[in-house]
């Protein structure tokens, strides 16, 4: 396996991973709140009533999944392009970290204390690097 493809390749691992994990939490404390205070999911038809009936605590890693189905798709195709275009070098990679690093930190302030300006600044920085990879992969094409 090639240096390039390694480098953005176990930082598209590392945010399947994330992505899982969060999934996971929550689907524990959906099932384990609502096997403790006996909700049937059937009150849970539509996303509305799932808000309704679950604390915000118990939605925070619903809310943090979406969250990982935005920016993130981004950052999947990007790094893809880089690869099969083979443009992949150290700076490239760096970034991708700070994505993946600073999108973890996100999700864990979100779905844990929930402070909403940590959350916002781990969001802003995390934000900022895939930015700068997508501009500097346009900015190459047009040079």
């Amino acid at each position: 396996m090639s240096f390039s493809f390694q480098g953005l390749a176990l930082p598209l691992l590392a945010m399947m991973l994330l992505t899982f994990l969060v999934w996971l939490v929550m689907f524990v404390r959906r099932i384990s709140f609502m096997s403790a205070n006996k909700v049937d999911a059937q009150e849970m038809v539509t996303p509305a009533d799932t808000e309704r009936l679950l604390p915000a605590h118990v939605q925070a890693p619903a809310n943090n999944l979406r969250n990982l189905v935005e920016l993130p798709v981004v950052f999947y195709a990007q790094c893809l392009y880089l690869t099969v275009f083979t443009q992949v070098d150290g700076f490239y990679v760096i970034c991708a970290w700070v994505f993946v690093v600073f999108r973890y930190l996100h999700s864990f302030v979100h779905c844990t204390y929930n402070k909403v300006m940590h959350r916002f600044l781990l969001y802003l920085v995390s934000s900022v690097a895939l930015w700068v990879i997508v501009l500097r992969a346009v900015f190459t094409v047009l040079v």
